[in-house]
């Protein structure tokens, strides 16, 4: 892990501006900057970038966040990718924190790995283009195949030599550890000798989220019965197949931007349509999808076309797995290529203009295409057909998360149509597995300890739900994030002879109990511990926070919406008050209007309880926890100068 203090110097040279700037072209506006949102397609630019705030804002779309999370968004890094790529721009020493020698041993691994693979990469490329074997063998097959130089340098595409221990001989003489190039698959010992694994292959690299080099695919040239078509990379630390989808680095900003991932099979597949000008399609590698992968996907979209051959093998690779992408929530459409072609071919026979079209056409719903294919197949069996029922309701009680209620029912009233069954009948048999699923689930847990109801659920189980109260709720949260805004923002400044504003405000939220939004109770937590520790916390600290949950919140409540115009000076002399010079009046007012909210709230409730039945002692009670509360909230109209508050 990256060291606090390499941390704290990669965010103390952020410029969100400079960051940003290299991908939108920005425009200064007042104190802001904008542009064209690079997150979804506009004519006139909405996307906010504030320096002074260091976040940004798209009010077409609603993206927000700092610097680190428009990398992440944008480049699709993981929080430590980002903070390398920072590192690296801004030339800062990365320190990594002391870890475990298990750990070390296996980062030290890894980083050996990353430089054979580069060095296999560069090697293999140069063979390619600039070996006269390479030229003749592999470049000519490339070229026939109707792949141009571009795509193949793009790609990184290169070729092993025929002879027996080329590459070995190279790496070797570059003095890289025998043990490694043999965990990276690139050399086998035989009679004690290394040779090269990949000879007269192909060499189609395969990279990270982050553009390194993790791995191989090779593809036979010259036809040999005996030979694997493809040989890839064996699993080590860094190629976990179950977690690799080819091309994802070169084609996941193309998948963002038209919100749709299309899966091929093949590296000949990906290469033709990025040639294509098609780059939001990535690659299983011929494997059935796992969740990982779906996951990696789901970064992107929620969108999922998956494009196979036409053959009966086509249809059957189409359809594993995909139960998984139900649970995941994809939306998965299947197109399978006709006349026996493939992606590849297909491409080059009709353009890509043609290809797309084709594929927009020729979608299928993965569920209703998965029980047409099984009802082709059941024809007038009647056990087969039953079967069939029993696979489409397990496939539908896939669809378990709430959101997604409507489209399952949508699923049982248009499979129950095809299978000429009554819809109830279907219904039940749906139940019937998510049922099962559930008891299994439960059974699994059994023996675990019950884990304790959170802090959230328990606020959430004792607030009334009804309209009144949750409008207020509503209300409360704004008031809330704005004290948590005057915390972040004003906690260093002084506040009286006694303290600063953080003191203030630490003593009156003593009791958390009074937020209702249990993330901000954890920025209120961390801000404390971090005080106590003698620091003196800002909105840097959680603006960059390494939990993507509570940066986000912090993003949200630093909003960008409002500034003074530059040109009021025109019109007013002097010097406007800013809220820096306000800030104790806001401090005030903020927690003056969140406490009149919360006796509101009090209020509603213990109105609601005055309407049902009570002893004589309990309504007395009742009535005088009103009066209080109504002088409470009288007090503060008082300080506020405020007659009436809704």
């Amino acid at each position: 892990m990256i060291a606090q203090q390499t941390i704290q110097q990669i965010l103390s040279r952020i410029d969100i501006i400079e960051i940003i700037g290299g991908f939108v072209k920005l425009k200064k506006r007042g104190a802001n900057y904008m542009g064209l949102c690079p997150f979804h397609n506009e004519k006139s630019p909405s996307f906010t970038v504030s320096p002074a705030k260091e976040i940004y804002k798209c009010f077409g779309c609603g993206r927000s966040g700092n610097s680190i999370g428009f990398l992440m968004e944008h480049e699709k890094y993981s929080y430590v990718e980002a903070l390398r790529w920072l590192a690296a721009k801004y030339n800062v020493e990365i320190e990594e924190k002391e870890a475990s020698p298990e750990v070390r041993l296996q980062q030290q691994v890894a980083d050996s790995l990353y430089i054979i693979n580069g060095f296999a990469q560069r090697y293999f490329a140069d063979i390619l283009f600039n070996n006269e074997q390479g030229q003749d063998i592999g470049l000519s097959y490339l070229r026939e195949r109707g792949f141009r130089d571009e795509i193949l340098h793009k790609f990184q595409v290169g070729y092993c030599l025929e002879q027996r221990d080329a590459f070995a001989r190279e790496a070797l003489a570059a003095q890289y550890n025998p043990e490694y190039l043999q965990r990276s698959g690139l050399v086998v010992l035989r009679d004690e000798k290394l040779l090269d694994n990949y000879r007269g292959r192909i060499i189609f690299p395969v990279h990270n989220q982050s553009g390194k080099t993790i791995g191989f695919g090779a593809r036979i040239i010259k036809s040999n019965d005996r030979a694997p078509k493809y040989i890839n990379t064996p699993e080590n630390e860094l190629y976990v197949k179950s977690r690799i989808l080819y091309g994802s680095y070169f084609a996941r900003q193309a998948i963002d931007k038209h919100d749709e991932c299309l899966l091929v099979e093949g590296y000949t597949d990906v290469l033709s349509l990025h040639q294509a000008g098609i780059e939001n399609v990535v690659a299983s590698g011929g494997t059935s999808l796992t969740v990982d992968q779906l996951r990696l996907i789901k970064k992107y979209t929620n969108h999922l076309t998956i494009i196979y051959d036409g053959d009966s093998a086509g249809i059957k690779a189409a359809l594993r797995g995909l139960d998984m992408a139900l649970e995941e929530s994809l939306d998965v459409k299947l197109v399978l290529i006709p006349d026996r072609e493939d992606p590849d071919s297909y491409v080059r026979k009709v353009g890509a203009a043609a290809f797309r079209d084709f594929v927009d056409t020729h979608k299928k719903d993965f569920i209703l295409f998965q029980l047409e294919v099984s009802l082709k197949d059941a024809a007038n069996d009647t056990s087969k057909k039953a079967a069939v029922v029993n696979q489409v309701a397990e496939t539908i009680a896939r669809i378990n998360k709430a959101e997604d209620f409507t489209k399952q029912q949508d699923y049982i009233r248009q499979c129950a149509e095809l299978l000429r069954i009554e819809e109830a009948g279907l219904h039940t048999l749906v139940n019937k597995f998510i049922r099962e699923r559930i008891a299994k689930q439960e059974n699994r847990s059994r023996n675990a300890e019950p884990a304790d109801l959170s802090a959230e659920q328990t606020s959430q189980q004792a607030i009334p739900e009804d309209d009144e109260t949750l409008n207020l709720l509503h209300k409360d949260e704004q008031q809330e994030r704005g004290m948590v805004r005057s915390l972040l923002e004003f906690g260093n400044k002084i506040w009286d002879e006694h303290g600063s504003v953080a003191d203030f405000l630490l003593a009156e939220f003593s009791d958390t109990d009074m937020i209702d939004n249990k993330q901000l109770v954890r920025i209120l937590e961390a801000y404390r511990t971090l005080y106590a520790e003698g620091a003196e916390p800002g909105v840097k600290d959680f603006l960059y926070h390494e939990d993507p949950v509570l940066s986000a919140l912090v993003v949200a409540i630093m909003d960008v919406n409002y500034e003074i115009s530059h040109n009021w000076k025109e019109h007013f002399e002097g010097r406007l008050p800013t809220r820096e010079d306000l800030y104790k009046e806001e401090v005030q007012s903020t927690l003056n209007y969140l406490k009149l909210r919360k006796i509101k709230r009090m209020m509603a409730v213990n109105q609601k309880d005055l309407e049902n039945p009570h002893t004589s002692e309990e309504q007395l009670m009742l009535i005088r926890t009103h009066q209080h509360l109504k002088n409470l909230e009288r007090e503060l109209l008082h300080h506020l100068g405020t007659v009436i508050v809704k």
